[in-house]
């Protein structure tokens, strides 16, 4: 199953919401929609600096992600950024494909 890390920052509006109902409630929030579409949350952390929280979810599918990342984008209430994450396994995989590549000039 294709696992995501999601980096978010709260909007004004987003962190007015996350006082009034808590990090455990926020939690509860993101499980519902992610098991609502066959995935599951691995991790959840609240943060300081850069980004408020990040996580680990897994989804069944690419589209999955791109539907809860749109619909999070949407409400206006966070900043997010969802990066694949790749295995060793994947990653070693990859690294005995050959690939046709000629860099620019040679």
């Amino acid at each position: 199953m294709p696992k995501y890390l999601i980096q978010a920052t709260y909007t004004a509006e987003g962190a007015k919401g996350l006082l009034k109902e808590g990090a455990s409630g926020r939690r509860a929030a993101v499980e519902q929609v992610v098991s609502g579409l066959g995935g599951t949350v691995e991790a959840m952390y609240f943060a300081f600096g850069e980004h408020d929280f990040v996580c680990i979810i897994d989804f069944p599918d690419p589209v999955s992600m791109a539907a809860v990342s749109l619909t999070v984008k949407a409400s206006g209430a966070l900043h997010t950024q969802a990066t694949p994450l790749l295995t060793l396994e994947e990653i070693d995989e990859a690294a005995r494909r050959q690939v046709a590549f000629r860099a620019p000039g040679e």
